[in-house]
Parts: structure tokens; C-alpha cells; sequence
């Protein structure tokens, strides 16, 4: 995808006494932005709101700036908590984007790295592993996944303290060239910035991504299946819905991230049964029709059977 450009009004500063903010907004692309997250990303309303509202903040101080007023460029570190599969990644990056089209950021890039991408194994490694990396995010976004496994408490000998060091002072010394945002589950977030006030310190927004509810999980298997020219019949509809309500119960759920494996499996069933079933040509609908069986042998469903007859 290439890299857009931050869109400005064609204005003489020296004469602007009055700014439009909503043409401002059309002008940024942000629209452009917040309405591919509504097509792309099913659900997530309130981190939607999150989004708009700090795109509301930044065109308010563009807008304070050029008209001579006392503005201070917001600190925009972020936490984004919520269970796996939520969007996390995904809102990242269009918040990459965003910001890079109101002008907060140079780049709209997105560095994505885990512990193992800034912390050393050995005495010296560590310090260079984060620069590099942090090298790589000027300008744009550094997005680390399950941050809270930079520190471990337990290990006295572990190194990565030293990159939260690093991390820490370039945050706060260089925060108008880049944004940090930091993601995991919410409670073990809870406990890292219990372990390291200097980041709570340093993040300004704090977004919780909610689980998604059954008839959105529904509504993103679809749209999962007919971005790679699949779709249900009906009764696969119905069977996809019933394997979610029973999918939810059982351990290691990852919302859109489990719907995702569970259509990969489908789609090997799908084949498996057509290529032993076909005695002839097969036309472009039965090769792109998810039924009831491919879902219903999934062993969501000989589990539930079975713990009913234990039951009975």
C-alpha cells in the first residue's frame, strides 16, 4: 500500500483568523481511515469511538497551532487490552495511518515486535536489539505485542529491564517523532504497569478491545469466507452458529483469530469431501459452498455429545 501523504489546506497562515475543522477533516483522508475501520472491522464500538475522538484531538490542535494559539502536541502512547483476536493489530495499524495523515508522525509505518525482537540473551545484546528497533520506528508506530513479558519479576538475571529503560526515555524524549503502543491481556497489563510506573506514566490512552459477541463472530466468519469467494448454505450457516456458542465455552478461545482456524478446517473438509464424492464436472457454486458437514465434524461437536450422554 503506498504511503499517504498528510493532506493540507492551501492557506496563507498569516491571514486565518477562523479554521473549518470539518474541512480540515475531509481534507486529512481521516474519513478515509474511520470508514474502511466500519467496513473492515466488525463490532468494536467503543474503540471506533476511541479512534474518532483522538482524531477530533489532533485536528483541534492543527487548528489551534495555525491560528496563533498556545498548543502543546499530545502525547499519544497507547495500551490497547483486550483477549487474542480482538483487532488489536489491525486498529494499530489504521491508527498508523490516521495519525500519519493529520501529521503527527513522519511515516506511516508500523514496527510490530514481541520480547524477543528487544531483549537480549546475553550481557550487551540487549541495548542494540532495542535501538535498532526503535531506530526502525521513527517516524511511525512501534507495536508491541504481550508487552508485559519485557519484565519478569522472577528472574533476577532477566535484560528486560533494560530495554523498558530504553524504551522509557526515548518515549518521553522523542514522543512528537514517534508513538508506542503497547498491547496484552488486560489483567496482565494491569500488573506490568503495577511492576513499571514509568509507562503508566507515559501512556496516555488506555483502550480495552471487548470480546466479540456470538452474532459478530457470525457476521466476520461471512465476511473471512467471502473475501476468499466462499460462502455458507443455510444449514452451514446454522451450524457455524451453533459452533461458535459451543467454540466460546471451550479453553484457548481467540474470537475472530479461533473463527479464522475454524474456517481453514472447513475449507479442508470441504475439499476432502468433494474430491471423494465428485463423479464429474463441479461447477464454481459447489466449490464455493460451505455446508452443514464441513462445520459439524469438527470435534466442538462430538465433545458437546459426549458430555450430554455423560450427563444423561
Amino acid at each position: 500500500m503506498a504511503e499517504a501523504e498528510p493532506i493540507r489546506p492551501q492557506v496563507d497562515d498569516e491571514r486565518l483568523s477562523a479554521i473549518d475543522l470539518k474541512a480540515g477533516y475531509a481534507l486529512s483522508g481521516v474519513k478515509d481511515v474511520l470508514d474502511e475501520l466500519d467496513r473492515t472491522l466488525i463490532g468494536l464500538k467503543p474503540v471506533k469511538q476511541r479512534i474518532k475522538e483522538t482524531a477530533a484531538l489532533l485536528l483541534v490542535e492543527r487548528a489551534r497551532k495555525r491560528l496563533g494559539l498556545a498548543h502543546e502536541t499530545p502525547t499519544l502512547h497507547m495500551c490497547f487490552s483486550g483477549n487474542p483476536g480482538t483487532g488489536k493489530t489491525t486498529v494499530a495499524l489504521r491508527m498508523a495511518d490516521l495519525l500519519h495523515r493529520l501529521g503527527y508522525i513522519r511515516k506511516g509505518h508500523l514496527v510490530s515486535v514481541t520480547r524477543d525482537d528487544l531483549v537480549g540473551q546475553y550481557i550487551g545484546h540487549t541495548a542494540p536489539k532495542t535501538k535498532e528497533i526503535l531506530k526502525k520506528a521513527m517516524g511511525g508506530v512501534l507495536f508491541i505485542d504481550e508487552a508485559y513479558y519485557l519484565h519478569r519479576q522472577e528472574n533476577e538475571r532477566d535484560y528486560g529491564q533494560e530495554a523498558i529503560e530504553i524504551l522509557l526515555q526515548v518515549m518521553e524524549n522523542q514522543r512528537d517523532d514517534f508513538v508506542v503502543i503497547l498491547a496484552g491481556y488486560a489483567d496482565r497489563m494491569e500488573r506490568f504497569f503495577e511492576s513499571n510506573p514509568g509507562f503508566r506514566s507515559r501512556i496516555a490512552h488506555h483502550i480495552d478491545f471487548p470480546d466479540y459477541a456470538d452474532d459478530e463472530l457470525l457476521a466476520i466468519s461471512e465476511v473471512m469466507l467471502e473475501k476468499q469467494n466462499y460462502g455458507f448454505d443455510d444449514e452451514g450457516r446454522a451450524a457455524m452458529e451453533q459452533y461458535i456458542a459451543l467454540r466460546r465455552r471451550q479453553p484457548h478461545f481467540a474470537n475472530a483469530r479461533s473463527i479464522r482456524n475454524a474456517l481453514d478446517r472447513a475449507r479442508l473438509r470441504q475439499a476432502n469431501r468433494l474430491f471423494e464424492t465428485s463423479n464429474g464436472p463441479i461447477d464454481a457454486d459447489t466449490l464455493s459452498t460451505i455446508v452443514a458437514a464441513d462445520i459439524r465434524a469438527s470435534r466442538i461437536f462430538s465433545n458437546e455429545a459426549s458430555q450430554v450422554e455423560s450427563a444423561s
